[in-house]
């Protein structure tokens, strides 16, 4: 049985599928930024095992657990709502936002990427979609 359809589910994969982009640009940036102090990465399992366990990488676990409880939404076979559509919104205003210090290493290393126009297109595809939830 799949998930039945609805426009919350749509808005939300397609907020699902623009994060990701968002979190590879910042993976990249954070991967160059490394390489560049410590020396290359080889290859994708040595890269996996920095993520898991390096001071380097760890500023970005906030998003990767936010998308996963995303991903988990959107597992479900339950009919998605605007209530799930306002939960992703505030979880990713502080997230994004200065008011929580749960998030301050996050927003600190968002920071120093977000120069990278990578980064930066990635986010606006973000936003675009998050500002048409409503809609």
């Amino acid at each position: 049985m799949t998930a039945p359809s609805s426009p919350a589910r749509t808005k939300l994969t397609q907020l699902a599928s623009a994060l990701r982009h968002f979190h590879s640009a910042l993976l990249d940036h954070t991967r160059s930024d490394y390489e560049f102090r410590e020396g290359r990465i080889d290859g994708p399992f040595a890269l996996y095992s920095l993520v898991m366990n390096h001071p380097s990488f760890q500023w970005l676990r906030p998003l990767s657990g936010l998308m996963a409880t995303l991903d988990e939404v959107l597992d479900t076979k339950d009919v998605l709502t605007e209530r799930h559509l306002q939960d992703v919104r505030s979880a990713l205003g502080l997230l994004m936002l200065g008011t929580d210090t749960r998030f301050a290493e996050f927003r600190t290393g968002y920071e120093r990427a977000a120069a990278d126009p990578k980064v930066r297109e990635t986010e606006a595809r973000w936003r675009e979609i998050l500002d048409g939830l409503d809609a």
